[in-house]
């Protein structure tokens, strides 16, 4: 059953670029109005005039950077104040560190954790209930290292990880009440990310372009009985899969060895 978004308004995160440009677009093929969130306020500008004319759909721009304490607070006092109410949305926002840990940048790390899950945490429970009374969809941006310990990525990995286990649990917290709720969770993405992160050692294996993990991402919310998560590629899905087999620590060790050997200073 294809999943009706026309007439509501998706509030999608990280808008400026990758995933979140090709949400817009898929959410604006729909006919949901959107709220388009990032800091780039240029990069936000041109796309809602693109999807205002293709697609002819109600866009608005909130340039906001979501990594600071109280981005939430902030963004929901603002849209409450502008009227406009959230009927679907797309916590795709987030950003990677790349190194040993000894050697992580503090404020980066702060800066990574509050973005990719206290943010993200703080926007859900914000608008749970406008979500709740109409029949959209929650999805979330996880990724293929929430599956296996990232040594070399450890923060990130672990945020994914927190983001997956939190957005299964309220998938079936929300069973019955008409919201579709997804994490899914892509592998080495042609994005912007890599450029973040700094390094591509953490990039194994094929590169997915972001129409691909969307059309995974749709395809998952649009099945009315979908299960509560769903990695984007064939070789992805069956490496998550293969984790399940290994103990903890041959994991950790593999997962070491696979994304470049990375070791703190004695």
């Amino acid at each position: 059953m294809t999943l009706d978004l026309r007439g509501g308004t998706a509030l999608i995160t990280g808008a400026s670029s990758g995933l979140g440009v090709e949400f817009a677009r898929r959410f604006a093929n729909r006919g949901s109005n959107l709220v388009l969130v990032a800091r780039r306020a240029d990069r936000l500008e041109a796309l809602a005039a693109e999807l205002r004319s293709v697609s002819g759909v109600e866009v608005t721009v909130v340039p906001a950077d979501l990594g600071v304490a109280g981005a939430a607070e902030s963004l929901h006092a603002e849209l409450g104040r502008r009227g406009v109410r959230i009927t679907s949305l797309v916590n795709n926002a987030g950003f990677g560190s790349h190194g040993a840990f000894d050697q992580a940048d503090p404020e980066r790390m702060t800066g990574e954790i509050q973005l990719n899950v206290g943010t993200l945490v703080e926007l859900t429970r914000a608008f749970m209930p406008q979500l709740l009374e109409d029949s959209g969809a929650l999805v979330t941006v996880a990724s293929t290292a929430a599956y296996q310990p990232t040594p070399g990525m450890a923060v990130y990995g672990a945020t994914k990880a927190f983001v997956l286990s939190f957005t299964e649990a309220l998938w079936a917290e929300a069973r019955g009440t008409g919201l579709r709720v997804l994490a899914v969770s892509p592998g080495p993405t042609k994005t912007e990310f890599f450029d973040v992160v700094g390094s591509e050692d953490a990039a194994v294996g094929r590169k997915q372009t972001s129409a691909q993990v969307i059309d995974t991402a749709f395809r998952a919310l649009d099945r009315a009985d979908g299960g509560p998560s769903v990695v984007s590629g064939r070789r992805n899905h069956l490496t998550a899969l293969a984790t399940r087999l290994l103990s903890r620590r041959t994991l950790a060790r593999t997962s070491a060895r696979v994304l470049g050997g990375v070791r703190m200073a004695r």
